[in-house]
């Protein structure tokens, strides 16, 4: 049986540099589990202490709260990262063309807004996203909307507390107009 076809799936994990701990632990970044993550090699970012308690604290109480059934990460000894840090380099490792990068979404968001009212609305929310630290996340999904759009691809009219959110129904991530349906914006954004 040709198994030529094997030789560039190999049954280790592809890292870019393996480190461990004293006491010979595998040690991983960030990085290297989300590669290993996309590879579908969960099986070895289970049996590995990440870089980051940080990292693994989020991950360990995002899998409980959504009872998910991955296993819960271990936690390395010597870790100095916040949340912050943590949210910053996960946006940097997103990928998003440099275009979308250096938008400037919040005027392209205002310049959607008509009337008084939706500028007013408009404001509030892009308010809100800053205070949470979210423009990166609006570009993102202005990216994302303008890649299905250009590919065909169809997605939902809306779910969840996000139809709540004017400015996600102006990006196109939805259908629902909150305002019409006098929805609270702070249901999305709390």
């Amino acid at each position: 049986m040709d198994q030529t076809h094997l030789k560039n799936h190999s049954t280790q994990p592809s890292l870019t540099a393996v480190k461990t701990n004293d006491l010979n632990q595998t040690v991983l970044s960030e990085k290297d589990i989300l590669e290993l993550i996309y590879q579908d090699k969960w099986q070895y970012v289970k049996n590995c202490i990440v870089d980051s308690n940080d990292i693994a604290n989020i991950f360990n109480t995002r899998v409980t709260e959504n009872k998910d059934n991955f296993e819960l990460l271990p936690l390395n000894q010597n870790d100095g990262i916040g949340r912050d840090l943590f949210d910053q380099k996960n946006r940097e490792s997103w990928y998003m063309p440099e275009k979308y990068k250096q938008f400037d979404i919040e005027n392209y968001i205002l310049g959607l807004a008509e009337t008084p009212k939706e500028k007013q609305r408009v404001e509030l929310e892009l308010t809100l996203f800053k205070s949470h630290a979210m423009i990166d996340v609006l570009k993102f999904l202005k990216y994302m909307v303008d890649t299905m759009r250009s590919n065909g691809i169809i997605w939902g009219v809306g779910r969840g507390s996000s139809v709540a959110s004017y400015v996600l129904y102006l990006l196109g991530v939805h259908k629902v107009n909150s305002i019409k349906y006098d929805l609270d914006p702070t249901e999305f954004l709390r």
